[in-house]
């Protein structure tokens, strides 16, 4: 299987959590498109983040909306809302990356694929839920 970087096998995840958020199908289908397409590699990490997120949406959701700050998940994009879920299923459920390379590797991820706003947005929530789970 192909190697990938940290950041890409992250960009991948990513991808496939946003397209779920559009699609009917479930996560076996979304994954064996995204295999057939070749356009993504998906690798053993990158599925596993992307059925964590699924399988923990609820926890992860829960968390994620106290820190919205005026705003409610409805009303904020679907970029957005899938980088926070992706990074808050990182803090939650994984141990070999600090909470502050996370938040700067969701940033990275915003800067590409959102719109320049959204990425402040990103780093305040995420900084936000990393600030809280610290002082814990």
């Amino acid at each position: 299987m192909k190697k990938i970087s940290r950041h890409q096998m992250r960009e991948n995840a990513f991808i496939l959590v946003f397209e779920k958020m559009f699609q009917e199908e479930s996560l076996d289908e979304i994954l064996n498109i995204a295999r057939e397409c070749e356009e993504l590699t998906i690798t053993g990490q990158v599925e596993a983040m992307f059925r964590g997120v699924w399988t923990h949406l609820e926890e992860i959701d829960a968390l994620i909306e106290p820190n919205l700050k005026k705003w409610t998940k409805d009303r904020i994009s679907r970029v957005s809302l899938a980088i926070l879920r992706l990074g808050v299923y990182e803090m939650l459920y994984t141990e070999d990356v600090p909470d502050d390379i996370i938040v700067s590797e969701c940033v990275k991820l915003a800067t590409t694929f959102a719109h320049e706003d959204d990425v402040s947005f990103v780093n305040g929530v995420l900084g936000n839920i990393a600030r809280r789970r610290a002082a814990q």
